[in-house]
């Protein structure tokens, strides 16, 4: 029987590719989204697979939306957290507003979601919970404390969460990207591209989406159960923790 596989922000950017890379490998995938209806249709049309709108900032949210996708999926046997935002600026001219929207969207989403699928997945034997963490969780940015601090937090869960459950057969894992060729980050001009961020990537080029969700794939597997507590860096050598 297919497993299930819940993607939260994955209608778009990264999460769109790991839902879709998850589907290919033969998961039942449910994909979250928060706000952007027209994409999230989109998806659904182009891929076929399930998706959910609710705020994974909102824990009683998240608790009915995960009740949803177990009545028409079944239990959720993979939970990635990938929804993130951004609300960059420099701590001092940083808004109480914007340290906090990104708190709770990227760090308290994690409890938030984890909480909900943990104990069914403590019952049964079996789970993965895959991270998605950011090279600026392990470096820091420039702009991004909020960022960069909900990043790195998302480490330390995920560090703490692997040895709770390890001999219950549940793996959690973080993967760290570095730059990412989404829709975001091709918008910059090709002038800053190529004189500001492609000299810092040892390879030379952008990583793609699909080389992501390939590594939470890995991690999904039942043949990476050996592996927990990690954090997998996709950075093409920028940084190197």
């Amino acid at each position: 029987m297919a497993r299930v596989a819940l993607v939260t922000g994955g209608t778009r950017g990264i999460g769109a590719a790991i839902s879709v890379a998850l589907n290919a490998a033969g998961y039942k995938v449910a994909a979250t989204y928060g706000g952007n209806d027209e994409a999230a249709d989109k998806f659904k049309d182009e891929t076929g697979i399930a998706v959910y709108k609710w705020d994974v900032s909102d824990f009683e949210a998240c608790s009915a939306g995960v009740a949803r996708v177990q009545a028409d999926l079944g239990p959720v046997d993979v939970l990635v957290n990938n929804a993130g935002i951004t609300r960059d600026t420099t701590l001092h001219k940083m808004t109480v507003d914007q340290w906090q929207a990104v708190i709770s969207t990227n760090l308290d989403s994690l409890f938030n979601m984890t909480r909900n699928v943990i104990e069914n997945m403590r019952a049964k034997g079996f789970g993965r919970i895959i991270s998605i963490s950011s090279i600026n969780g392990q470096k820091g940015q420039f702009g991004q404390a909020n960022y960069s601090a909900a990043k790195a937090g998302l480490i330390g869960f995920t560090k703490a969460v692997a040895q709770e459950n390890a001999a219950k057969g549940i793996t959690v894992n973080a993967v760290a990207p570095g730059y990412i060729g989404t829709e975001m980050v091709r918008a910059v001009p090709e002038e800053v591209l190529k004189s500001k961020i492609l000299p810092l990537i040892p390879v030379g080029r952008l990583g793609e989406p699909e080389e992501v969700a390939k590594c939470v794939v890995f991690l999904a597997a039942d043949d990476a159960g050996f592996i927990t507590g990690a954090t997998l860096s996709t950075n093409g050598g920028q940084y190197m923790a």
